[in-house]
């Protein structure tokens, strides 16, 4: 069962804090600060946060503990919280409820104590539009019980029907649901501190004490982490994230803590990790993970054994792991969109047919297409348009011009056709036969005519998508 936290910020809505871009910005940050108590923490703007604290209110005393830490730590904003089992209730308790700050806590799953706490309360809080809400004061629909009471159907047809969703979504009677700033992790270990910590080897032993707790939960449940996230929370509200990627499924604490190692490397050296005042609190998050069984990796062998036949497997495997692990640290180090793998397409047309990708993304499940006859080792990203000259409409070429120059064709291999892939809404229109072809001095070049003469095109044209080395 959720648990919702509202805050409501009175100092973001106020126009003299500064222009909406800076309220907005300052309300991000908020919100990022609140992650301290849990990863469900959503910005509600113009002035508010609101957080479902279901499972963590224990680890700060408490719900009332919470609500109280929350609102002295964010006093500069006259924060004002409230706690009910709807994140409509808690936002309408946070903003026009009592007083009293234990009186804004409702009971976990009392429907009857919902309904009395929000009976009382002004229409204003169902968070209607501010004219709609006029006009059923107007008509001496005040509070939110006078509409509880009244039938639906006429209150329907006046006032439209928001009014009736918006109470049913207070009620519980319609399921809600909040959009945390970051996704929610599919496992998660924090580490709080009594004392900020700053140095650096300290924050790599928590990362790798962290990274072991990580490593049981994958273990029971037969997973590896494919994304990491290590959040560090600073005494002064400010948050650092640093994210990691594997090339696969890996729940090894080293190695997780190895890959962290590496980023906070490159992090500091930037000076954007910046520790300040110290961290409260470092939170490690695994955002995506993959199933992984267990595999034994050998038998007791010594390097020389591995050598035989009966070690051969593992011996690919320990490569394997190898050349993950170096991709996964330079990925780390240098950044993953500069450490490329290439990869096959599952395609014909030969521009599309391989690619490149981060090699901590998984490969897709395409093998190389065959083909026959030779081709270049490499192809034009796109290729180039020739002129050329045939004996017949539908031959091979007899000349042809590329970039300006004249090339005499002294020998030809072809035709090989390539339909297009009428399956793919985005594949080309026209069929394709490729040639290869030596000129009188010696070069060869991989040209293809685009269109059947006379039955797709009146006037076939020819490219050049690469030569031969």
């Amino acid at each position: 069962m959720s648990r919702y936290l509202s805050v409501y910020l009175p100092t973001l809505a106020d126009p003299s804090a500064g222009s909406p871009e800076t309220r907005a910005q300052n309300l991000e940050r908020v919100a990022d600060w609140c992650r301290r108590f849990t990863p469900l923490a959503a910005s509600d703007a113009p002035d508010g946060v609101v957080l479902d604290i279901a499972g963590a209110a224990h680890l700060f005393g408490g719900e009332a503990a919470t609500l109280a830490l929350v609102e002295s730590k964010l006093a500069r904003h006259g924060a004002r919280a409230a706690l009910a089992d709807t994140p409509e209730a808690a936002w309408a308790l946070a903003r026009f409820g009592p007083q009293s700050a234990p009186a804004r806590i409702l009971p976990a799953g009392d429907a009857k104590a919902l309904a009395r706490a929000m009976d009382r309360l002004p229409v204003a809080a169902l968070r209607i539009a501010p004219d709609a809400a006029l006009a059923l004061s107007q008509t001496g629909l005040k509070q939110i019980g006078d509409i509880a009471l009244r039938p639906r159907a006429p209150i329907t047809a006046r006032f439209g029907a928001q009014v009736f969703a918006r109470y049913d979504a207070m009620m519980g009677a319609v399921r809600s649901a909040i959009s945390p700033r970051f996704e929610a992790p599919a496992y998660v270990a924090e580490r709080r501190f009594a004392d900020s910590v700053t140095a650096r080897e300290h924050i790599d032993a928590t990362i790798l004490a962290l990274a072991q707790d990580l490593s049981d939960m994958l273990t029971r449940h037969h997973e590896g982490a494919r994304k990491l996230a290590a959040i560090l929370f600073r005494v002064d509200g400010a948050v650092r994230r640093v994210d990691c990627a594997t090339s696969r499924p890996q729940r090894d604490p080293k190695a997780i803590a190895r890959l962290f190692r590496e980023k906070l490397d490159a992090v500091q050296a930037s000076d954007a990790l910046d520790a300040g005042y110290g961290f409260d609190l470092i939170r490690l998050a695994v955002m995506e993970a993959e199933g992984l069984q267990a595999r034994q990796d050998g038998l007791g062998l010594q390097a020389s054994d591995l050598a035989d036949d009966s070690g051969a497997g593992f011996a690919r495997a320990k490569k394997a792991d190898a050349l993950a692990d170096f991709l996964d640290r330079m990925s780390a180090r240098f950044g993953a969109h500069r450490v490329l793998r290439f990869v096959a397409h599952d395609t014909h047309i030969p521009e599309l047919a391989s690619g490149v990708q981060p090699a901590v993304r998984p490969a897709p499940n395409a093998e190389p297409v065959p083909v026959e006859g030779a081709r270049p080792l490499r192809l034009f990203a796109r290729p180039e348009l020739i002129e050329a000259i045939a004996d017949v409409p539908d031959g091979p070429p007899m000349k042809f011009r590329w970039r300006r120059i004249m090339h005499e064709v002294a020998a030809i291999e072809g035709p090989e056709r390539i339909a297009p892939e009428w399956w793919k809404q985005e594949a080309a229109s026209l069929t394709r036969d490729y040639f290869r072809v030596e000129d009188t001095h010696g070069r060869r070049f991989w040209l293809f005519r685009e269109g059947l003469y006379g039955r797709e095109a009146q006037r076939p044209r020819w490219y050049v998508q690469g030569f031969f080395g």
